[in-house]
């Protein structure tokens, strides 16, 4: 996706936020000049989505090998690598809104995960200080880590539906109330997500929880609906795969929690970009793709991701 478009989209969304947002901010009794700066709220959002669509792993040889030498067309009004950084830190929360204001619809059937983002090494964890002030130790089926976790919840299309870091030591459980408020129809988990209190509660706000069972538990009949269903909630690797892989939003260099919100976000734009390709792809080759809104038992669904797809394209091929 080239810096045009997400300038453009990047700017449509900060048009409206930066009033709103003015409205809320707490005034100080200092005087303040209040000079506009060189670089606008857009332009910086633009940067840092630029940079992890990029290739680059840090952001200061971006910026200074790539930013600074050819993208001044872009940006007439460019500062120093350590202004920018400066700069940086105030588009946290509007780049939180425009995650949100990028989520994709709910279609009925949802799925949710939780992925492990650690900031650094076990034997690490004494001397870290970047991220001390939020992360925590915990413990996935893989072993012991320290950092956050990373709760997502998304559709049928592998869009983002809703979002929460939390510190490592948090219940997987603990913030689904939160991240299903405004979905419907049923959302598909693993066993770490089972509770009957929990399950109670989604069905008062009208969504109903599957899971499978635990080996101590008694089997209980799934409709068959659901368990195929069940089988795709490896879709949720398909978000998970490229922000660890791509997006680079586990590794041990992150200097602000901005980085983290900017790997999320870039993260919309490459899955929209993504999923289109795919789909003018299947077009071309006859491969019809559908999602029947509401979904019910008797249809004959095709759920896809675009790594599936891409296998499907692959043996059509063959």
């Amino acid at each position: 996706m080239d810096t045009t478009t997400i300038f453009c989209e990047s700017d449509e969304f900060c048009k409206e936020f930066e009033p709103q947002w003015e409205q809320h901010l707490l005034e100080s009794s200092l005087k303040q000049r209040r000079r506009q700066g060189a670089l606008c709220l857009s332009e910086i959002m633009t940067i840092m989505v630029g940079f992890h669509l990029s290739v680059y792993r840090t952001f200061k040889p971006y910026y200074l090998n790539y930013v600074l030498r050819y993208q001044r067309g872009y940006f007439p009004g460019l500062v120093s690598y350590k202004r920018f950084v400066e700069l940086l830190q105030g588009s946290l929360v509007p780049l939180c809104c425009f995650l949100t204001s990028r989520f994709g619809q709910c279609s009925g059937i949802s799925f949710i995960d939780s992925t492990k983002i650690s900031v650094c090494h076990n034997r690490r964890i004494g001397s870290h200080k970047v991220m001390a002030e939020f992360a925590a130790r915990g413990k996935t089926s893989v072993g012991w880590f320290y950092g956050f976790k990373l709760h997502l919840v998304i559709n049928d299309q592998g869009e983002l539906l809703g979002v929460k870091i939390t510190a490592g030591n948090v219940d997987d459980r603990d913030p689904v109330p939160e991240l299903t408020r405004s979905l419907f129809g049923k959302l598909f988990g693993d066993r770490g997500y089972i509770s009957q209190s929990l399950f109670e509660q989604l069905r008062e706000q009208g969504v109903q929880l599957v899971t499978k069972v635990r080996k101590n538990m008694k089997n209980k009949l799934l409709p068959l609906f659901d368990k195929l269903l069940l089988r795709k909630r490896s879709i949720t690797e398909t978000v998970n795969d490229p922000l660890k892989n791509i997006s680079q939003i586990e590794h041990s260099r992150h200097r602000s929690p901005v980085n983290l919100i900017g790997d999320l976000t870039t993260f919309q734009f490459l899955a929209m970009k993504q999923l289109s390709d795919v789909i003018a792809r299947c077009h071309a080759h006859g491969i019809k793709i559908y999602t029947p809104s509401p979904p019910t038992q008797k249809s004959r669904i095709i759920y896809f991701s675009p790594v599936g797809a891409d296998a499907l394209l692959r043996n059509k091929r063959s």
